[in-house]
């Protein structure tokens, strides 16, 4: 295993961990998570795979955004860092959505694709109390109501179910980690990919779990019927947080992709 600073734009840096043996894949987390969401996948996907999970720009143990950036242009830099010419790429919600922008922006880089429980964009997401209650936590700077509603509406099988000491953790901790960052800095693909679907041509799995957000549902059947030969899971018993919740289920998914 070792440990790495990868150089991104505006003068900052990605933290990077790069294990196992294998045929390269890269994990990608979600919006107010870091590596750790792989901790329970991690050790069985590393004995078929190399693998490199990164913290995303802002979150975890890489550095805010001070200018103008892509997530789609982080991934770039880390695949080259490593020298990886074409990598299967897993993202959970924020980052399935940034793996398969990627994939429609490079797809000579991509050799396979797993969607979990992953946005999309261009998707249009209808108004609701609880999305709308998660914007307004994320929008007002306030660190503890937004590790509060993002646990409340992404975990909602809360405590009851495996994983919820690891969730809450680094929930918190990243939602304090976002309000202290510099917002405003992210830019984001021009055209949604949900209009783009059928150009995806790689290897795709959807995943997503029964007790996930209703909307994440309609996305991963929009993705999975929209891409051209892609397989739909559904994973009983888990949420949004499917490596913390189900993860062994989660690694079988993966490794026959």
């Amino acid at each position: 295993m070792t440990i790495e600073y990868i150089p991104v734009s505006g003068g900052g840096s990605l933290w990077a961990e790069k294990t196992g043996g294998g045929a390269p894949m890269v994990l990608l987390h979600g919006s107010v998570h870091d590596s750790r969401l792989w901790d329970g996948v991690l050790p069985a996907l590393a004995r078929h795979h190399t693998v490199i999970r990164y913290d995303a720009r802002g979150l975890g143990r890489s550095t805010p955004p001070t200018a103008p950036f892509r997530y789609e242009d982080d991934l770039l830099a880390v695949l080259d860092h490593f020298g990886i010419e074409r990598a299967a790429l897993v993202g959970l919600s924020m980052g399935g959505e940034v793996a398969l922008d990627f994939t429609l922006e490079h797809p000579e880089r991509v050799r396979s694709l797993v969607l979990v429980a992953a946005s999309a964009s261009g998707h249009d997401w209808p108004d609701s109390p609880e999305t709308d209650a998660y914007m307004a936590a994320d929008r007002g700077n306030d660190a503890g109501r937004l590790a509060e509603t993002e646990l409340t509406v992404w975990a909602s099988l809360g405590d009851r179910a495996p994983g919820w000491a690891a969730i809450e953790g680094m929930v918190t901790e990243n939602a304090k980690v976002r309000v202290a960052s510099e917002k405003g800095h992210v830019r984001f693909s021009e055209v949604g990919a949900v209009e783009l679907l059928e150009r995806v041509a790689v290897p795709t799995t959807v995943v997503v779990g029964d007790h996930d957000h209703p909307e994440i549902d309609v996305i991963a059947r929009r993705l999975a019927e929209g891409i051209p030969g892609a397989r739909l899971e559904i994973v009983a018993a888990a949420d949004h947080y499917l490596p913390l919740r189900a993860p062994e289920r989660l690694t079988e998914i993966i490794i026959r992709r």
